[in-house]
């Protein structure tokens, strides 16, 4: 695994935030991750994050032979950091929420009001759509009533994707990591995660990872 452990920049923050926009002067930089689409643990699947100093920054594990309902995105050392749950409501569409921390079952049986989604991605339907290079549109809490905050266009299964604001302005982005070493390629299984300045580095990433769900 080492031979992918580098990439082109700094460190990823390690405190957790809530919101998706930072302060530039906490995240004055471009962010390059190096995405491995697999598990550390040998019984799961999943998504290992590692950034410019060989660190293990974000980790995700699923069980094999799973169509997770419930995803959770942790940092290096198992902190739950965002919570991504599958909107069971729109069976036709792949629709997802996002909540900050980890959501234990009691959230689903009793008070599940307690705990409010920060982000609501829904899948677009490209025949319903004008514009075919739309894989997703995110919004703020936990309904599509309002404009989106974040569409989401390009090819997943590329490994070539862009996430902009309502500006139009990209602030993370997708890319093949295509150096080939050793005559071993990367493929799709290994790629960078681009995050600009100002852009939280763990929505990104977990914006990966419903990517994945929905396109993969």
């Amino acid at each position: 695994m080492s031979f992918f452990m580098k990439s082109s920049s700094r460190s990823v923050h390690e405190e957790r935030r809530w919101s998706a926009e930072l302060p530039t002067t906490q995240s004055d930089l471009c962010m390059s991750l190096t995405v491995w689409r697999k598990s550390l643990v040998m019984s799961c699947n999943g998504f290992t994050v590692i950034n410019s100093d060989g660190n293990v920054v974000y980790r995700v594990e699923t069980y094999i032979g799973q169509r997770p309902k419930e995803l959770v995105l942790m940092d290096g050392v198992g902190n739950s950091i965002l919570t991504m749950r599958r909107n069971k409501n729109l069976r036709l569409l792949d629709t997802w929420f996002i909540y900050g921390g980890e959501i234990g079952a009691h959230c689903i049986s009793t008070k599940r009001s307690e705990k409010q989604p920060i982000f609501y991605v829904k899948k677009c339907i490209n025949i319903l759509h004008n514009n075919p290079n739309v894989l997703a549109y995110v919004y703020r809490g936990r309904s599509s009533d309002e404009k989106y905050v974040y569409m989401i266009e390009g090819s997943y299964s590329h490994r070539s994707c862009k996430v902009v604001n309502e500006a139009k302005k990209v602030v993370a982005e997708i890319k093949r990591k295509d150096a080939i070493i050793g005559g071993v390629s990367f493929g799709v299984e290994v790629f960078m995660l681009i995050v600009e300045a100002g852009f939280d580095p763990g929505l990104a990433m977990a914006l990966v990872l419903l990517l994945d769900q929905m396109f993969s």
